[in-house]
């Protein structure tokens, strides 16, 4: 059993409505593993805390399990069982957020701030029974509200919650974003900010590119775009349900000295977002490519292929069809590399109903996205993609889009050469310093 990633839209994943009465200045802070690594860590964080009270906002904490404790927790249980009872797993991969939030409030609590911990049952977090990528059903903020207007700080262990049979539920990766966001919405809190090892979100990878630079503000649609996409900097669902919440997220980093003007807010989309015609570039590298030659070209071929895919859960990315000069037809898709296995082995077995010539496979491919809202209102952003791209020798091979979104899959080793030549041509550098 491995954990999952849990990176669906989460459309089950709700909260119950705010506190009528809402309290002015009250922030959620989500810490994660790394920065909550090791005590002195722990201690920095527990400064940051007392830097926000001190400004006289109420602060909820929502914390991850110190680095690396999870993955530890999941070697244990594969070293017993690698088909482990879920709820068990989850019992035992939920315990190190546990033994983050006691230690947090004990850090609190050693410099004058009173706090106490609250695990996923005791708020309640209360989720679906999907163990192990459980969705949040509703979570009562009731006691948190109590703690804050008592002036404690309520520390809550991320990532977890409990179902109907009281059973401890995991989120699955990154589940603590989403803990967070959720604990914001039911308390009404005006803000959730989301410290990381980056001090906010960048126009592109900066290890790729030197000139990315850092946005102020990113609108809800392109934030959920990029993380589907590639970005690795806020979980999927904590975006969706931040959308669906209108709970305004701000990502900054754990490991500088951080102001009210620090990082990125991540918003709803209105007149005060400027609307560039890129946000940002995204690349995944999660993505293998299949393609199918010599297929009758009639109808129901596209059904007869993907129908039997979708029914064994394999999820499908990227399409394109090419029609031969024998009146064949060719399908290139593109799924996630952990699925590609499991697709070819069902397409073969499919051979002789399919009627198809051959199947070949490609991992050596990564996905690149453009994203902006700005492309809405305006034409040409696809044509200057496609452009750049050719300018450079730089072949397509698959294209899909959506409104605020372009994608094309291109030879892996182009990647770099890619993501600098379009961060150029959409305008997206950063000046050069004197």
């Amino acid at each position: 059993m491995s954990m999952p990633d849990c990176v669906g839209g989460g459309d089950g994943d709700t909260v119950l409505p705010a506190v009528t009465q809402k309290t002015p200045q009250t922030i959620v802070m989500k810490f994660g593993g790394t920065s909550v690594k090791d005590l002195d860590r722990i201690r920095s964080v527990a400064q940051k805390v007392q830097t926000e009270r001190r400004k006289g906002r109420h602060v909820a904490v929502v914390v991850s399990a110190m680095s690396g404790v999870t993955n530890q927790m999941v070697q244990y249980c594969h070293g017993l069982d690698p088909e482990a009872d879920a709820c068990e797993y989850d019992a035992v991969v939920a315990s190190g957020e546990q033994v983050t939030s006691g230690l947090l409030a004990i850090a609190l609590g050693a410099i004058g701030v009173p706090a106490r911990s609250f695990q996923g049952w005791q708020v309640p977090l209360l989720t679906d029974e999907a163990h192990g990528c459980a969705a949040i059903e509703r979570v009562d903020g009731r006691a948190v509200k109590e703690c804050l207007e008592q002036g404690i700080v309520p520390v809550m262990a991320g990532f977890q919650g409990v179902d109907k049979a009281q059973r401890i539920a995991t989120l699955g990766r990154g589940g603590s974003d989403t803990s967070a966001v959720a604990l914001a919405a039911a308390i009404g809190a005006d803000q959730c900010d989301i410290y990381t090892d980056v001090d906010g979100i960048y126009t592109t990878d900066p290890r790729i590119v030197k000139r990315a630079k850092r946005l102020e503000r990113i609108t809800y649609e392109e934030m959920l775009e990029l993380a589907s996409v590639g970005a690795k900097v806020l979980q999927t669902r904590s975006v969706g349900l931040a959308m669906r919440e209108n709970v305004k997220v701000r990502v900054l980093s754990s490991f500088t000295e951080t102001d009210d003007s620090s990082g990125t807010l991540v918003v709803e989309e209105d007149d005060s977002v400027e609307k560039e015609l890129v946000a940002g570039i995204a690349y995944s590298q999660d993505d293998a490519k299949i393609t199918i030659r010599n297929l009758p070209d009639e109808p129901g071929i596209s059904a007869a292929i993907f129908g039997p895919l979708s029914g064994a859960g394999v999820n499908v990315d990227m399409i394109v069809q090419s029609i031969g000069v024998d009146h064949s037809t060719n399908m290139t898709f593109t799924v996630s590399k952990k699925e590609e296995a499991r697709a070819c082995a069902l397409l073969e077995g499919m051979k002789s109903e399919i009627r198809y010539g051959e199947l070949t496979t490609s991992r050596d491919v990564v996905k690149i996205s453009v994203v902006g809202v700005g492309m809405r209102s305006n034409t040409g952003v696809a044509a200057k993609m496609f452009r750049t791209l050719a300018e450079r020798g730089i072949n397509i091979q698959v294209i899909s889009t959506s409104e605020i979104k372009i994608s094309v899959l291109i030879d892996a080793e182009y990647t770099e050469l890619a993501m600098r030549a379009l961060h150029t041509a959409y305008g997206l550098d950063a000046k050069k310093e004197d």
